[in-house]
């Protein structure tokens, strides 16, 4: 035990001390002494054992406890504990960054355990679920054509922050803002999470794939006024966290139990040089923040409308370059989407993912929005003048169903959390094609294959930047599970045999996302924003008659034609979310009897028919296209360039 003196081991804020001897690999932590007045907001406890908020890797003992950070008594032999770094000592071997452009990036996100966790993973058992194991799957990441990985969060976190007998599976209950999660190592010493996932890193990078890291820096692991002293409440509760006017309790903007109170100097500080060091010392290639919309909170609560942690982060020249994303919302009510404060954040398009759902199942209504999302979404985005991607595209992520769940069940089925279905979303707008859950009937599951293709192709190919889940390329299923996040098991694990199994909707996305990165691009720089693009597009509205878009309550179809002037072609699309086949009118282009347009995408055709290559695309016979119900049809009238391999 080393006590640090104020009088000399005290500079203003900034607490000190040498230790002679320490190298890396030296395990570590602090204690700190003060008063215990919970109404004062002051907690600290000698008796417990805390983190470095600074640590850059941490060791986990296998008789770790939650529960005894709550007690009373001391900690020592049960608690988490920081180890000591150095660094610089790692070959990168040359690699840096690699700043792919927005434009060609398509993401997957995806959970670093539940990858390679599954036994039909192929992975030797010691490297499943880790980051080695995650580094032998690289060659089917690249085959399916995505350009990031978006990993689930891989800071230390506390996976005891769950139901009683689960465990937290997800990560969203972090404990150190610097250091690699330990289990997700397949080397347990102490230095081995930290090499390997550089390791990771670098083997990415060197496929063409950039890193994205989910970061949580809205909440900690240290819950409500009843959890644990881990870290930042044992060491500044005051500081680090926004308290309620009853200084014992927490503000819950983050719906976890307490909310970090990210505009206070020390804690931006924090969250600036944890950025930081994940770019300059773990070469990642952007971030996408959990509940950011908490970011733009002040200690009392309130939206400000110039958070100066949002402006720390996007001026910092370390992070320039990197991709940020928010998520533009939070646990109480604060909803940012088209409006997070910020130059270059790009965001998830909560109403891109609402909107293509309800059209999709046929709600009413729902045209005009979903016309307006095929084009980067300018009612949302278009006051900004910013660049096409601010519109991150999805229609599934971690939180709510899989792909395959949203055409599979119209209810959750989370009895497993052991929270009486209570938890999880009630709005999924989803459609189970006639049966709940699973199902022989195989005009269900031609149905289920066709919606599945049809939020895909719109996902890939509208304006914006694309996102999918993990697994959705082979209908992975949580059994209607729409909140996971204690489920470490097969409920949400990537069952590789699935690839066997929907083999079609596996080639049908490896299709979609060669097409989508083979693309002409102007210089980076010279980009337009999406106002200025759509202000250049030629492009029209239809219905089934040409020239004339149904934009009323009842209609559940629309087509429109555009001019990519970069790639010297011309597309038409149908999206027909109607139950019933409809005859849609094609435009001449030309006075000869030959009919130019070719199909390229017809989602009611079963595979290999569904998407073609465009070099063999098949001519469409007449000027008319009869296309089936709830399915989507893309043809197009040009030389396309020789696709060559990304």
């Amino acid at each position: 035990m080393i006590r640090i003196d104020p009088s000399t081991n005290r500079t203003y804020h900034y607490w000190h001390v040498f230790v002679s001897g320490v190298r890396a690999g030296q395990i570590y932590s602090y204690r700190a002494e003060g008063p215990y007045d919970p109404s004062s907001g002051m907690r600290f406890d000698p008796a417990k054992v805390l983190l470095d908020p600074y640590g850059r890797a941490t060791v986990v003992p296998t008789n770790y406890s939650r529960e005894a950070a709550r007690k009373q008594d001391d900690n020592c032999a049960t608690a988490m504990k920081s180890v000591v770094v150095d660094p610089h000592v790692y070959d990168w071997e040359g690699d840096t960054p690699l700043n792919r452009p927005s434009s060609r990036t398509i993401i997957y996100e995806m959970h670093v355990h539940g990858f390679t966790r599954h036994p039909s993973s192929g992975v030797a058992e010691k490297k499943r679920g880790t980051f080695a194991g995650l580094i032998e799957k690289i060659a089917y990441l690249r085959e399916l054509g995505v350009t990031a990985v978006e990993l689930m969060p891989v800071f230390q976190f506390d996976h005891q922050d769950a139901p009683p007998g689960l465990v937290n599976y997800w990560g969203y209950a972090p404990v150190s803002f610097f250091a690699p999660h330990h289990t997700y190592s397949s080397r347990q010493d102490p230095l081995g999470p930290l090499d390997e996932f550089r390791d990771m890193v670098k083997a990415l990078h060197r496929a063409g794939i950039e890193v994205i890291l989910d970061v949580v820096f809205n909440h900690t692991a240290e819950g409500d006024h009843n959890g644990p002293t881990l870290s930042l409440r044992g060491l500044d509760n005051s500081t680090y966290y926004i308290l309620d006017k009853d200084r014992a309790r927490y503000a819950n903007y983050s719906g976890t139990g307490n909310t970090l109170n990210a505009n206070q100097p020390i804690v931006r500080r924090m969250i600036v040089d944890s950025l930081r060091y994940w770019v300059e010392e773990m070469h990642v290639d952007g971030f996408r923040f959990d509940l950011a919309a908490i970011l733009e909170r002040d200690e009392s609560g309130q939206a400000l409308q110039n958070p100066p942690v949002l402006w720390d982060i996007e001026s910092d020249p370390a992070l320039a370059g990197t991709k940020l994303i928010a998520e533009a919302w939070d646990a109480a009510g604060l909803y940012q989407v088209g409006s997070f404060i910020g130059d270059s954040w790009k965001e998830w398009n909560g109403r891109f993912r609402d909107d293509v759902r309800s059209f999709f199942r046929g709600e009413n209504g729902l045209v005009g929005r979903f016309a307006d999302h095929l084009l980067g979404s300018p009612s949302i985005y278009a006051h900004k003048e910013r660049e096409v991607e601010q519109s991150i595209n999805y229609v599934t992520c971690h939180d709510g169903f899989t792909l395959n769940d949203l055409v599979s069940y119209d209810h959750k089925h989370n009895e497993a959390n052991g929270e009486d279905n209570r938890d999880g979303a009630n709005d999924n707008r989803s459609w189970n094609c006639g049966v709940e859950g699973p199902t022989v009937d195989a005009t269900v599951e031609q149905l289920r294959n066709r919606q599945v293709k049809n939020f895909l192709t719109v996902t890939m190919l509208s304006a914006g930047m694309p996102m999918f889940l993990m697994g959705d390329e082979a209908r992975r299923t949580q059994s209607g599970n729409n909140n996971a996040y204690c489920q470490d098991n097969e409920t949400s694990w990537f069952d590789w045999t699935l690839l066997a199994k929907h083999a079609g909707v596996h080639r049908f996305v490896t299709e979609l996302n060669a097409r989508r990165v083979f693309r002409e691009l102007e210089p980076e720089g010279e980009r337009v924003c999406l106002t200025q693009l759509l202000r250049a597009a030629n492009l029209s509205w239809h219905g089934v008659k040409l020239g004339q878009p149904d934009w009323g309550e009842s209609s559940h179809s629309i087509a429109f034609t555009v001019e990519i002037h970069t790639e010297k072609m011309l597309f038409h699309s149908i999206l027909n979310a109607y139950w019933e086949a409809l005859d849609f009118e094609l435009p001449r282009l030309d006075k000869t009897s030959e009919n130019p347009w070719r199909r390229w995408i017809d989602t009611a055709l079963d595979s290999p028919h569904d998407i073609l290559q465009w070099e063999t695309a098949e001519s469409v016979p007449a000027y008319v296209y009869r296309v089936q119900a709830r399915s989507v049809v893309m043809l197009f009238v040009g030389a396309p360039r020789q696709q060559v391999t990304n």
